[in-house]
């Protein structure tokens, strides 16, 4: 079953993909049917570019354990930024 759940962002970074390196843009998140990881559902994050064209996509599926991993080591990442004095 679809689960429909994905909610987009604009972003501002980068990404590899086969052409090399391109700016992002944005940023998908969401959890329904996975492709390639084996797995009914995953995880699905998708940071994009579209003005250069479908390439300018890097896609990853995740589990929902490695996800939960994922989001402590993006939060303690960001709170170290911030305590260390170098956030601009």
């Amino acid at each position: 079953m679809c689960t429909m759940i994905a909610v987009t962002s604009p972003v501002t970074g980068t990404g590899k993909g086969a052409e090399g390196w391109f700016p992002i843009t944005q940023a998908t998140v969401g959890y329904d049917h996975a492709t390639h990881s084996g797995t009914a559902h995953a995880l699905l994050l998708d940071f994009t570019n579209y003005d250069l064209g479908l390439d300018a996509r890097v896609a990853v599926e995740l589990d929902l354990d490695s996800g939960r991993a994922l989001l402590a080591q993006l939060q303690s990442a960001i709170e170290a930024a911030e305590a260390s004095g170098q956030v601009a």
